[in-house]
């Protein structure tokens, strides 16, 4: 049975543990709390430590009274820092406290050890649940588990692939900040791709946190030095905002958009600055965003000594950021030195290969038969109705799940409503609705709604429930899809064309990347309508030879 022992954060309490107690020489977890603030570790010497954490008491301990021990019979060290890895990251899902933990290194990627399904599965809940009946934290795991700050945590568990990329993208800042000068006309670049799913994201917020923890390390070659993380997407920005507010040595100024984040600094030189998913910087100018250089990365890469950027050409989605290979290799070859990594592993959905290079295909216009895959939830529906009644269902029961669309029907910042419609126009649903802290999809009365790539890139959703619109046709003789580019509503995506040598082909492949940005949000499944009568038969038979199998 789980115990949580309270004791006062203070001499006189440490000095009289009890030298027989089961727990001094043995693996514990403990918080240290006080009324906002909160830290969590995991030790074998229980009273050692905390007479350690006493001395930081007018320092990094500030703010915290209290000492919560947690023990139980059967844990062990690898349980003790698995269980303190998951605690830190829910504690920050639950928003009760802001945080005093600083970020791990190599020692915080995911390793296996006898039983561990059994604390994650049962030690795990029932921990939570003493801490939620003492009023430690106040959501439930389910509720925290669809929050993006979660998903997000700069704390993660890293996987060996993404330990790896850390450690070498950390060395790569300590070297060559030490190495830069002021005479350099370009920082020094970092180049990490992946397609979507794989954890990039996860990963930049774990290497923010601890280069931001870094600054504060006298010994550390980051010690005082100014950095940023930009991200070009205003739901992700709240999110990494929201993170900011939980973590205190994170500040919400330094996570923030490019474009004003050139134009505060000016001509101003800085240290690091990290850019999530920097396929949607601008590589043109944009006076209606007061961008007036010609591409965003040159201009990071002018301020800063160090550039580390999270990019994917297949979730470009305007021209005025249409970025690929051969652009991207003209800032690769501007950088004083340059590394890259390539992310492969699909942490996002919970799918097999075979769903995997299905929806690849779909995306190179081929319809493959269906996966025969039965662990991910793959669907198609006659109608968009009985697609939006299905996706309500799993929310009940999951959370988190929600439709979203191509960008093919009317859509307007004009405080109007506006729809996406079903084939024969006799179902509708309202475009999403932004504004506020939250992000869209927690929003639990945007169930109600259709999103768009502009609100659901970069993010999770347990279940997600495609429209393919009226762009997205079917050429029954050839057997593939058609885009039909003058269908897409988003007109914005079109601007820029200035120097794009096939107009039509670099549109037709926005709206293919669009489709892969949605098509990828699902963990446990992908539900799909499309409006084009043609595309829903095709899909609609290969699902029924599937089922007939």
């Amino acid at each position: 049975m789980i115990e949580v022992i309270p004791l006062d954060f203070d001499k006189t309490s440490i000095d009289e543990i009890d030298r027989t107690a089961d727990y001094l020489n043995y693996p514990v977890i403990y918080i240290l709390n006080g009324q906002k603030e909160a830290y969590i570790g995991e030790t074998v010497h229980f009273q050692k430590r905390m007479k350690q954490h006493l001395k930081l008491k007018q320092a990094d301990r500030k703010n915290v009274d209290r000492i919560n021990l947690v023990k139980h019979e059967t844990f062990n060290r690898s349980a003790t820092f698995h269980l303190e890895t998951k605690l830190i990251n829910y504690f920050l899902g639950d928003e009760k406290y802001t945080l005093q933990n600083k970020s791990k290194t190599a020692s915080d990627f995911t390793h296996n050890y006898y039983n561990k399904s059994f604390y994650d599965n049962e030690l795990f809940p029932e921990l939570w649940g003493v801490l939620h009946k003492n009023g430690f934290v106040e959501n439930d795991l389910h509720a925290i588990e669809n929050k993006d700050i979660f998903k997000l945590s700069p704390f993660k568990e890293l996987s060996v692939e993404q330990m790896d990329l850390k450690e070498r993208v950390l060395e790569f800042c300590e070297t060559r900040i030490a190495k830069a000068k002021p005479e350099d006309t370009y920082g020094d670049l970092y180049v990490i791709e992946g397609e979507a799913g794989v954890g990039k994201s996860v990963v930049l917020s774990s290497i923010f946190n601890t280069i931001q923890a870094r600054t504060n390390e006298a010994g550390s070659n980051l010690h005082q030095t100014e950095n940023y993380l930009v991200v070009n997407h205003e739901e992700m920005l709240k999110t990494y905002k929201g993170i900011a507010k939980q973590v205190k040595h994170l500040k919400a100024v330094n996570f923030v958009k490019p474009t004003p984040l050139l134009n505060k600094l000016q001509d101003k030189k800085v240290d690091i600055i990290l850019v999530d998913e920097a396929h949607l910087l601008l590589t043109k100018s944009d006076a209606y965003n007061n961008f007036r250089a010609d591409n965003h990365l040159e201009e990071l890469m002018k301020i800063a000594k160090v550039v580390i950027v999270i990019f994917d050409q297949d979730q470009v989605l305007k021209l005025k950021s249409r970025w690929d290979q051969s652009k991207l290799d003209e800032f690769k070859e501007k950088a004083k030195c340059l590394k890259t990594y390539k992310l492969t592993n699909q942490f996002r959905m919970q799918a097999d290969e075979d769903v995997i290079d299905w929806i690849n295909a779909f995306k190179a216009k081929r319809i493959k038969a269906f996966p025969a895959s039965t662990d991910y939830d793959l669907r198609v529906f006659e109608t968009l109705e009985e697609m939006h009644q299905m996706i309500i269902e799993q929310d009940q029961k999951h959370g988190l799940s929600r439709v979203v669309s191509t960008f093919d029907y009317l859509h307007k910042k004009d405080g109007e409503t506006y729809y996406v419609y079903g084939s024969n126009g006799s179902y509708k649903m309202p475009w999403n609705t932004t504004g506020g802290k939250t992000t869209w999809a927690e929003k639990s009365e945007t169930i109600a709604e259709a999103g768009s790539i502009y609100t659901i890139q970069g993010f999770d959703l347990n279940y997600v429930g495609v429209v393919l619109g009226p762009s997205v046709t079917y050429d029954e003789t050839k057997d593939c899809l058609v885009i039909d580019t003058n269908l897409y509503k988003d007109t914005g995506a079109y601007a820029g064309i200035d120097g794009v040598k096939d107009v039509e082909l670099a549109k037709e492949q926005i709206v293919l990347n669009s489709i892969n940005v949605l098509m990828k949000r699902g963990v446990r499944g992908l539900y799909l309508y499309a409006s084009n009568q043609a595309l829903r038969d095709k899909l609609l038979h290969i699902q029924r030879e599937k089922v007939q199998i």
